[in-house]
């Protein structure tokens, strides 16, 4: 008899346990179509979410609209650039960077059009670029390893989704972009060359989850869990048995072709869980995120993109990624 009113009560556990998973709201996290987050396109096709035990709305966008979408409330989470996370929480929309997803690994270039062999030869030249974003920042790199500045070339402000285009109507000389629209504009423009890439600053560009400080507090427990099935994504990309699976589904994301995407991937470096942690612990240069972020800092401020220096520690939160 004790036995059959233990199975009952453990029944109505489940029940219980069952019912808020589904009366829950689900946590809302914005992704969009750099390598280092549309891995998370595996985790929505395989289920994986659910199967954890948490409940997600994996949200597609154009990289800037997601921090519109962030910064209006209408997400509680987004994969973002650290540097860009500082500039959000400038302008009162800070959050909680809670898992390193990657660090550019060369898919962030400086292209130049054909004729154009080196950074050295941009001198007074337009470079096309979109000001204040994250391959502003990469450019300006590229600038101060040749020796030049901001002021040695002359700046076009372009979305980066148009710099394709730019390049392709040789109004410009060079054009900044990510992967997969950097991909486009060398294969747009015949003879086009990458002049500098972030393989050459590993550590510049991170790239992370970030969540609302609100969202961080009321469901930390859940975001752990989306941390950890994003570390499995990474896991069923860097497996030789499920390599070309993940593959398909992430350039089927992104509307490439699987060799092509391939070809691609290894500009960006996934981290590992060991990788990331390495990356959390407290440094003044790029291979700490906390160093990395000091820099994007600097740089924020002086392109007067805000006017109060932020606190980038106060925007990491490593404990999910810690104890994993």
């Amino acid at each position: 008899m004790q036995t059959t009113v233990r199975k009952w009560l453990a029944g109505l556990a489940t029940l219980a346990a069952l019912a808020a998973t589904l009366q829950a709201e689900p946590l809302k996290l914005g992704y969009s179509d750099w390598p280092g987050w549309t891995v998370l396109e595996i985790a929505n096709q395989k289920g994986w979410f659910k199967e954890a035990g948490v409940v997600t709305d994996l949200v597609w966008f154009d990289y800037s609209a997601s921090l519109d979408a962030f910064s209006a409330g209408k997400i509680d989470g987004v994969t973002v650039v650290p540097t860009d996370a500082l500039v959000l929480g400038a302008s009162g929309n800070k959050s909680k960077l809670i898992a390193i997803t990657d660090y550019s690994d060369g898919n962030d270039k400086i292209i130049g059009e054909p004729g154009i062999d080196s950074i050295a030869a941009l001198k007074g030249k337009k470079v096309a670029v979109e000001f204040t974003l994250v391959d502003h920042l990469l450019l300006l790199q590229a600038l101060k390893v040749n020796g030049m500045s901001q002021s040695d070339v002359v700046l076009v402000n372009t979305p980066t989704n148009n710099t394709p285009q730019v390049l392709g109507s040789r109004q410009v000389a060079a054009v900044a972009a990510w992967y997969p629209v950097a991909g486009q504009a060398l294969k747009q423009v015949p003879g086009s060359k990458p002049l500098f890439t972030s393989h050459e600053a590993p550590g510049l560009i991170y790239d992370v989850i970030a969540v609302s400080p609100t969202s961080y507090a009321q469901h930390k427990a859940d975001w752990a869990k989306i941390v950890k099935v994003f570390y499995r994504c990474v896991d069923y990309l860097q497996s030789p048995a499920t390599h070309d699976d993940a593959i398909k589904i992430m350039a089927a994301r992104v509307g490439a072709d699987p060799a092509e995407y391939a070809k691609n991937l290894p500009g960006t470096h996934f981290m590992t869980i060991p990788e990331a942690k390495k990356a959390f612990t407290k440094g003044p240069g790029l291979d700490s995120i906390y160093g990395s972020m000091e820099n994007g800092n600097r740089f924020n401020l002086d392109n007067k993109v805000y006017q109060q220096t932020q606190n980038p520690a106060s925007y990491l939160a490593p404990t999910i990624t810690n104890e994993l």
